[in-house]
């Protein structure tokens, strides 16, 4: 029988929180904010629920360095928001011509180019003039619909969220799928939607992130008995065929060379040096290349991301990632962060790593003044895609190319087809080669419509899906962007 302390404690408990809105935006990524913000301005009551600790989604969490496209796309309250932003800099955005902002695009250093606490506060700023309350470390747990429509959503904490309209504006797309809504994952074939761009993609390595001299896959080397080196598959489907491979996830970090704002990269506990032996085999094959695109940001910071062959891309780990449990997607987050923190580490430190690459990368660290909750690393992995739906109007290179008639269109998108690598293999002649990295211009900006982001007629009629959009891999290599992701919101 439960002892009266028992009886005492649930009598003193809270009652589960119900709270209702007009418009329920679940995820407070950049498209969630500026959904949230223009729902309010409209007259309708709002709420955020976001699974996470903090608004903005990568806008926020390290990609500072804004891949906008053609800025004359952008407009209403996403150019509100860069306006808003460059401001805080004493810069101007010239929005009727491409890149004509002060310095120039980003990976000059320009005006779109942020801190990452900056675009946090401007977010933040932004909800709290609309008075839209944000719910933060709302997890969602389970739906609850009424026929087809969505009624409700119960996050980890008990808390209630009921809606007349929800919009998932999630990286992962767990509030669509908890309605039960068709969704994709992984390449299509190249013959599903008439594409050229999709499916497995050895053809199109032929820029720099790709291995340029020969390196052995195997542990030992020229011994295929001994086994393959981490992340190396033994062999790929033919070019332009479907599989579930994603584009590989990493962490934008935001690097600093300034002595009082600078934290030394940490070598992690885990560290294993296995994982890295590709990446010291390429130097030693000769490939001095810096493993890094480093983007310059205002006050000596940086925009760091993935370049070359061995790189802050954790190739082939987050296949799983997308319909994960939250648990199993925790030990993915935690592994990409292991890699890419040894990575740095051994960047700066090896001795199997050039003397020039170490003596450069010395230079660098961690910016101390940047995410300051955890330990300077990003608070968001970049989730560079995981779950699409799958809607009456699917978004494909077609529409990127401009070949057919999109319809509806409620926003456009600019920026090339964009996938990051997918793969690692043994090639014929027993070497190692990536797999995957497709760009490719779209030609000008395009229409994307707005049957790509509700569910199929009869799904779900009151959800919106403005990040997780219904596109093909190759087509959403585009669509992708930060800035495409607000002007759908």
């Amino acid at each position: 029988m439960p002892s009266p302390a028992l009886f005492v404690a649930l009598s003193l408990a809270a009652p589960p929180k119900v709270i209702e809105a007009d418009v329920c935006v679940y995820g407070g990524t950049s498209g969630g904010v500026v959904a949230a913000v223009q729902a309010a301005r409209m007259g309708k009551t709002v709420v955020i629920a976001e699974p996470g600790g903090h608004l903005g989604g990568m806008t926020s969490g390290g990609l500072s360095a804004v891949d906008i496209g053609d800025p004359r796309t952008v407009g209403g309250v996403a150019r509100e928001y860069f306006t808003r932003l460059v401001g805080r800099y004493g810069h101007e955005l010239a929005w009727n011509e491409p890149f004509k902002a002060v310095g120039g695009g980003p990976a000059t250093g320009g005006a779109y180019s942020i801190e990452p606490h900056v675009a946090e506060g401007v977010f933040n700023e932004m909800v709290r003039a609309a008075k839209v309350p944000v719910h933060l470390a709302a997890r969602l747990a389970k739906a609850t619909k009424d026929g087809p429509r969505l009624r409700e959503f119960v996050t980890d904490d008990g808390t209630t969220f009921r809606a007349k309209v929800f919009i998932d504006a999630t990286y992962e797309g767990d509030l669509m799928a908890a309605a039960g809504v068709s969704y994709a994952t992984g390449r299509e074939a190249n013959a599903e939607h008439d594409e050229t761009l999709n499916g497995v993609a050895r053809k199109w390595q032929t820029h720099g992130h790709r291995f340029l001299k020969p390196v052995d896959p195997f542990v030992k080397p020229g011994d295929k008995a001994s086994g393959l080196l981490f992340g190396v598959e033994p062999e790929l489907p033919p070019d332009g065929t479907a599989d579930k491979r994603l584009q590989a996830y990493c962490f934008r970090m935001c690097m600093c060379q300034d002595p009082a704002n600078r934290v030394p990269f940490p070598k992690p506990a885990d560290y294993d040096e296995a994982k890295y032996e590709l990446l010291f085999r390429n130097f030693e094959a000769g490939d001095a290349r810096l493993p890094l695109k480093i983007d310059p940001a205002p006050n000596g910071k940086t925009d760091t991301n993935n370049n070359g062959a061995v790189s802050t891309d954790f190739i082939g780990q987050n296949y799983a990632y997308p319909e994960a449990s939250y648990a199993d997607r925790e030990k993915i987050v935690a592994a990409h962060a292991t890699y890419q923190q040894g990575l740095m580490w051994a960047l700066a430190n090896h001795p199997r790593v050039p003397q020039a690459v170490r003596d450069r990368m010395a230079k660098w660290g961690l910016a101390k003044d940047e995410f300051t909750d955890s330990g300077h690393w990003p608070h968001q992995l970049y989730v560079r895609e995981a779950r699409r739906l799958a809607p009456d109007y699917v978004m494909t290179e077609r529409d990127c190319r401009r070949l057919r008639d999109t319809p509806e269109s409620v926003g456009m998108g600019s920026y090339g087809m964009d996938s990051h690598n997918c793969a690692r293999y043994v090639t014929p002649d027993g070497k190692v080669q990536n797999e995957g990295d497709v760009q490719e211009g779209t030609g000008g900006p395009y229409r994307i419509a707005y049957r790509a982001i509700v569910p199929k007629k009869g799904e779900c009629p009151n959800l919106l899906v403005p990040v997780c959009v219904g596109s093909t891999h190759i087509a959403y290599g585009s669509i992708r962007m930060e800035p495409v992701f607000m002007i759908l919101g």
